[in-house]
């Protein structure tokens, strides 16, 4: 299949695996129609493109594409890159939170990132809140952190992770589902969070609200049979009424690097990592 031209023509995953068989429920008529125009496109041109905006093109049939990304519920076809792939296939912890994280977000993870590194890369969604600090975090650590967008290279949101994004880019990895001149719309940061969750062998959330965007991401973590987090917080703090309600129904609590650490291949292997947040 021309998968970059049919990415282009706005086929989506959902229309993908009706292609191969799989039950599901689309308007085939226009389906259709997004093939006729993907077979209409050149495909050789469309790659020499990409790559003459430093952008890679990993598709679901490529070796490099995360494994635990392909067994979720409608995986991506194909993923955009700018950065070093090969972290695709790195031990990987999603974190997330509140655009509202607070202080004390910043305060957990600068206290456990640095634990993970040479360990465990960070994978967050370049947002506002508890993404930004995760991937700052990580980088200041000498961690390797992947920024996962919710829309097309061509656009940005929000405008304060900007250079962080460049910075990224360069020494890091961002990837997008999406077509680079896909724009910026509602649908797409809920769908983004399947693609955290599915790339990670576990989710943390740091502060939430009981109706956070960060808990839908964690509960596709739970959907996918990935480690569930979550860090404890003050009961009388709104940021944490979401985090301390997932730990009473079985997300793991986090009160120190050790406490992930010991899910993962990698494992504890000092004293420090088990020493308990303060």
């Amino acid at each position: 299949m021309k998968m970059l031209s049919m990415s282009l023509a706005g086929v989506t995953p959902h229309e993908y695996a009706a292609l191969l068989g799989k039950d599901r429920r689309i308007d085939r008529q226009k389906l259709a129609e997004k093939l006729r125009f993907a077979g209409q496109l050149d495909e050789d041109y469309l790659k020499r493109n990409m790559r003459e905006n430093n952008i890679s093109v990993i598709t679901i049939e490529d070796g490099i594409y995360p494994s635990g990304l392909r067994q979720i519920y409608d995986p991506p076809y194909l993923i955009y890159c700018r950065g070093d792939v090969g972290l695709l296939n790195e031990p990987l912890l999603g974190v997330v939170g509140s655009r509202k994280s607070t202080s004390y977000s910043r305060t957990v993870l600068t206290d456990i990132l640095p634990h993970f590194k040479n360990k465990i890369s960070i994978v967050s969604g370049l947002a506002y809140g508890a993404d930004e600090m995760a991937h700052e975090i990580s980088i200041n650590a000498g961690l390797k952190t992947i920024g996962v967008l919710a829309f097309g290279f061509d656009f940005h949101y929000p405008a304060t992770t900007k250079k962080l994004r460049g910075i990224m880019e360069k020494y890091h990895l961002v990837i997008s589902e999406y077509p680079p001149s896909a724009g910026i719309e509602k649908w797409k940061f809920i769908a983004r969070n399947r693609i955290i969750a599915g790339i990670s062998e576990g989710v943390l959330v740091t502060e939430a609200e009981e109706r956070s965007g960060s808990l839908i991401t964690l509960d596709m973590a739970l959907n996918e049979n990935r480690h569930a987090y979550c860090i404890p917080g003050n009961i009388t703090s709104k940021l944490s009424a979401g985090t301390n309600s997932r730990i009473r129904e079985g997300a793991k609590p986090v009160i120190c690097a050790g406490d992930v650490l010991e899910d993962f291949s990698c494992g504890v292997s000092s004293p420090s990592e088990k020493i308990k947040l303060l």
